[in-house]
């Protein structure tokens, strides 16, 4: 069956049409997709817990010597810290969660319910794989005589990292099917340098190994690859057919903006009788 290309919902499948392939190939990339990056992401997360787990010794001086190099860098230079710090409060978990509610409430309100219903579930998810992680890993976070930063509990896996990864990567999905190629662009730098730029900040300020940031993203894609095939075999379709309709809506309202205003007709103009 084919797509409409004119950004509209496709139609419904008529009663009496083949039944036998009820998924079209782009559902069917997108499953292959999604298992084969959700597989990989947790062979590498539970490939680093093993070795976390097992002290494994090249891990160990990896881990240690970043973290030892950055904090001597660190308590010499007093403005650096401090922008490590900003940069961390602002891409703190409950700033990224605020920004995935939010998210989540606009696609409700546009009646993108299974959109607004993965995003929800990739925020939860990825908050529960945060806490639980860190609970039951129990790995301590490097420690300091002078510490430029404190982080509670556990480090591995690192919150921030989760949290910044699930955030960025579901509102990149969102944007992705309905941009052009230079905002695809500049949304994926930005989001990459995102998740990138927090992720440093954990080492930088000395909270955080170089493995628990790297085992925080492998979670996170986990998270979103594992959402989104749920989504796909539970409501083959569905999420597809959302983003269609979002984009229809979008750029019907973009049109109304930007179209120009249409010329008066002669026996309109102002002042003829």
């Amino acid at each position: 069956m084919h797509q409409p290309t004119d950004g509209s919902p496709a139609p419904e499948r008529p009663p009496g049409g083949d039944r036998g392939d009820l998924r079209s190939p782009v559902q069917r990339r997108t499953l292959l997709r999604c298992a084969g990056i959700g597989l990989a992401s947790l062979l590498l997360f539970t490939a680093l817990l093993v070795l976390v787990k097992a002290d494994w010794s090249p891990l160990a001086r990896l881990d240690h010597g970043w973290v030892a190099a950055l904090h001597r860098y660190a308590v010499r230079h007093s403005v650096w810290t401090a922008a490590m710090q900003t940069m961390a409060d602002l891409g703190a978990p409950w700033t990224m969660r605020a920004l995935l509610g939010a998210a989540a409430l606009w696609l409700w309100c546009v009646r993108a319910r299974v959109l607004a219903g993965w995003a929800v579930s990739v925020g939860l998810l990825g908050w529960a794989a945060s806490g639980g992680g860190r609970a039951l890993i129990g790995r301590p976070r490097p420690h300091f005589a002078d510490p430029v930063a404190i982080g509670s509990g556990a480090g591995f896996p690192s919150g921030h990292a989760i949290a910044s990864a699930v955030t960025c990567g579901a509102l990149l999905v969102l944007l992705w099917p309905r941009a052009d190629r230079a905002v695809r662009a500049v949304a994926g730098t930005g989001a990459a340098l995102t998740v990138l730029g927090v992720g440093w900040t954990r080492l930088a300020l000395g909270v955080h190994y170089p493995s628990d940031v790297l085992a925080g993203w492998a979670a996170a894609a986990a998270v979103l690859a594992g959402v989104t095939l749920a989504v796909e075999l539970w409501l083959p379709g569905r999420f597809g057919r959302d983003v269609r309709r979002l984009h229809w809506r979008l750029r019907s309202r973009v049109q109304r903006v930007l179209a120009p205003p249409l010329p008066l007709e002669p026996d309109h103009e102002p002042g003829r009788s």
